[in-house]
């Protein structure tokens, strides 16, 4: 019996269970608070490569990470060598994905050091941020890029090409090419333009297929 006792003290965690309970509580909440700010400020409007999945259990789980290591130094090193073994095979496809990430991760990381005001100031901040840039996404244009992508087959392209720049340089604003590719008969040119608000982008696209004429004319719009 006593053997056991000494087993189950040996057990026993140098946190209390309020404070564990409060670190994981916490970092629950920030992390369905992510959630919810990747779905309205980024998801219903861009297709990404759907890390917003492992918030939820990503965010506890980190914490629960911290929890452990933070008090043990043989454990953290032995944690830092179980994780170079895994590998992520899905990519991050838009770089807004990886600040949304470093959100998960820093409030976590602030759940289990305690740091619950840093992290509520932090939430505050990136909220303010977010807002302004969606009340500002259709007014403030003028560093905005866009990209442009055309495919043409290639025994037309010679005879369009004039026209096509010349139209290009005409009905966009800071128009630079930024890659030139050819593969199996096509000619496919990646642009960099200037956005404008209030663009027409149905009378563009009309326009530049009566310049392609009878060409197999591709295009590409972001």
């Amino acid at each position: 019996m006593e053997q056991f006792l000494s087993y189950l003290k040996s057990l026993e965690s140098p946190l209390t269970i309020w404070e564990i309970i409060t670190a994981l509580g916490f970092s629950f909440i920030a992390s369905i608070v992510t959630y919810l700010l990747y779905q309205i400020f980024y998801g219903s409007r861009h297709i990404g490569a759907g890390v917003h999945r492992t918030f939820i259990l990503g965010g506890p789980a980190i914490t629960a990470l911290f929890l452990g290591i933070q008090v043990s130094i043989p454990l953290s090193l032995g944690l830092l060598g179980a994780l170079s073994f895994v590998r992520f095979r899905t990519p991050v496809k838009d770089p807004a994905e990886i600040g949304f990430l470093l959100l998960l991760i820093a409030s976590s990381i602030g759940a289990a050091t305690e740091n619950f005001l840093v992290t509520a100031i932090l939430f505050g901040l990136v909220f303010i941020a977010l807002g302004i840039h969606w009340l500002t996404r259709n007014r403030i244009s003028l560093f905005a890029q866009g990209h442009l992508m055309l495919s043409v087959d290639q025994p037309s392209y010679a005879g369009i090409e004039g026209r096509l720049s010349a139209f290009l340089r005409e009905k966009l604003s800071g128009l630079r090419l930024q890659s030139v590719s050819v593969m199996e008969d096509r000619v496919s040119l990646h642009y960099q333009y200037r956005r404008r608000s209030g663009f027409d982008w149905t009378a563009f696209t009309r326009e530049l297929q009566q310049i392609a004429g009878q060409a197999k004319l591709e295009i590409f719009i972001n």
